[in-house]
């Protein structure tokens, strides 16, 4: 017997007092089914008027006319009606406490295939924003440690609370069932300590997962090649991407913007590298640039002898190039 309460008491709140309800009615219904059986012709008709009757509804298609069907409603309205209404009220708290703690992170994702964001910064809510408007279906898993809870509204973003290089929050994240992650860095930080910090979450990630693929922000040039023997996949330079793009601005003299333009090119493009086609081989560099274009994409450079060239020569025979660096249109 006692083996069968500690059973019992293991069994989840919720479903503990969903079969304590049903049982208990299920014992009502038989009871007043024996002690009426002219009023409760069936079991069913019993079962019928005990749940009715232990909800508070009170139909009155069935109702028990003797002294003793009477004791019985009675100690059904104080039992079952009872145990009725605190299902219920443990079942709207136990959703509530779901919602707090979904938005404070501390919800495991069950999910799997999806993409890790490490760190919430204007870089990553503007990336969220950026994936949502071209309609993407990939789940994200948002770590942070520094938020108590996530304020915005993402219906496919799910937020873990916790420190991305602590055992604990990669399991909450599954990261062992995920497909990329992306780590950024922390700019609150010295430039030093953001690029160590980082270094560490892509050991911590690959440790647990690794087949990973990682995209990791670097702030210096320094850190380059610990950050790539740690695991990372790609490295990010924003430092040297943002430097380069603060020149164009400060040095250009057409009227044109080279940051808006380059930022409406990587909204509505993508770069994409491909082998040469067979059918190219033999042609020159200016066929293949008609080719590209006739498909609505856009031939901007090749790799030779492993290094990109973006010097297009119309008569460069094709035969010469290893591969084709295009601009295709975005996709998902």
């Amino acid at each position: 017997m006692q083996q069968w309460i500690r059973l019992y008491f293991q069994i989840p709140l919720f479903l503990r007092l969903l079969a304590t309800v049903f049982v208990m009615m299920l014992f009502f219904g038989m009871l007043i089914h024996l002690y009426e059986p002219v009023n409760f012709p069936t079991f069913f008709d019993g079962l019928w008027w005990a749940f009715v009757t232990g909800a508070t509804v009170g139909y009155g298609d069935y109702v028990p006319l003797s002294m003793p069907g009477r004791i019985i409603a009675i100690f059904l309205i104080l039992t079952g009606g009872g145990l009725v209404t605190f299902y219920m009220a443990t079942l709207s708290a136990a959703t509530v406490k779901h919602e707090q703690d979904l938005s404070n992170g501390k919800v495991t994702f069950k999910g799997k295939d999806h993409i890790i964001l490490v760190g919430w910064n204007e870089r990553t809510r503007q990336l969220i924003e950026m994936m949502e408007s071209n309609k993407c279906k990939d789940h994200i898993v948002l770590i942070d440690r520094t938020m108590n809870k996530l304020y915005e509204s993402h219906s496919h973003v799910h937020f873990i609370h916790g420190d991305p290089t602590v055992e604990e929050t990669l399991e909450k994240a599954n990261v062992c069932e995920a497909k990329k992650a992306i780590i950024t860095a922390d700019q609150s930080k010295t430039e030093r300590e953001a690029d160590q910090s980082v270094i560490h979450q892509i050991v911590s990630l690959k440790g647990h997962h690794p087949e990973l693929f990682i995209i990791a922000e670097m702030l210096t040039s320094k850190q380059r090649v610990n950050a790539e023997r740690a695991g990372a996949n790609t490295i990010i330079r924003s430092n040297d991407f943002m430097s380069s793009l603060l020149y164009h601005e400060l040095f250009h003299t057409d009227p044109v913007e080279p940051f808006q333009l380059l930022l409406d090119l990587l909204t509505e493009r993508q770069f994409h590298e491909e082998p040469v086609p067979a059918s190219l081989k033999s042609e020159k560099m200016g066929e293949a640039v008609r080719f590209y274009f006739s498909k609505g994409e856009f031939l901007i450079g090749y790799r030779k002898n492993q290094e990109p060239t973006f010097e297009i020569n119309s008569a460069t025979p094709v035969e010469e190039v290893e591969s084709f660096i295009i601009l295709t249109p975005l996709r998902i």
